[in-house]
């Protein structure tokens, strides 16, 4: 899906400046050997699956608004996770591209709490595409100035609150409060929005999801069934 005039239009919605990251990459323990099936940390973008250290590393850049993302979480994901990264030779990152409000209000929640909630998260918005993009497809124009107008913490609680974000992450144990609160970190959503800004930038990214194995972008690769021929080469 093209990200670059929907990002900027979702950007000014956010008002979103340029602000120095306050993420930073946490202390990663090291597993033995046969056990990075079961790693996952946070880093200074996203969140990384397996060895930290592999030799060889796969970048994913999705969006939460976007369908191919949530088609390729379903078929794509889950053995990359199950085949490839339990080995230890590849790591697996997910990161973000920031492109709209609704986009920012999921990832914002897909990062609550701690970086090892982070996985199950993920799969639980992503599993229910659907369901709330039908919503939001669908939402009123009384709606949509709710998510527009007013202070980000706001806005981003009313998109939670209309496409039922709130019942999928209370599904996963949490409570209004502590999503409020996610909501509520501005300085978060800035940083969110400044690293898709660069990482767009750096790696020319032009539609998502997109792929970068070893730091090179892998060029018309948007799903599941091209990206497998590339990872056959690692093995």
């Amino acid at each position: 899906m093209k990200i670059k005039s929907m990002m900027l239009k979702g950007l000014a919605l956010l008002g979103v400046g340029t602000l120095a990251l306050s993420a930073s990459a946490q202390e990663r323990p090291i597993l033995p050997g046969g056990n990075w099936g079961s790693m996952l940390a946070e880093t200074d973008g996203g969140h990384l699956f397996g060895n930290p250290d592999a030799d060889r590393k796969l970048i994913e850049f999705m969006s939460y608004t976007c369908s191919h993302c949530a088609t390729f979480a379903r078929n794509g994901e889950g053995a990359i996770k199950v085949a490839y990264v339990p080995s230890g030779r590849i790591s697996y990152e997910i990161r973000h591209l920031i492109r709209d409000p609704v986009d920012l209000s999921a990832a914002l929640l897909t990062h609550c709490g701690d970086a090892s909630k982070f996985g199950g998260n993920h799969e639980a918005i992503m599993y229910r595409f659907d369901e709330w993009m039908g919503k939001a497809a669908k939402a009123t124009q009384a709606q949509r100035s709710r998510w527009q107008f007013g202070s980000l913490p706001a806005r981003l609680q009313a998109i939670a609150s209309d496409l039922d974000f709130y019942d999928i992450m209370e599904t996963r144990g949490y409570g209004r409060a502590e999503l409020d609160g996610c909501l509520s970190d501005e300085a978060k959503a800035r940083a969110m929005a400044d690293t898709s800004a660069a990482d767009v930038k750096k790696y020319g990214l032009t539609g998502t999801p997109s792929f970068v194995l070893d730091g090179e972008l892998l060029e018309g690769t948007h799903d599941w069934l091209s990206l497998e021929k590339h990872l056959a080469d690692v093995f």
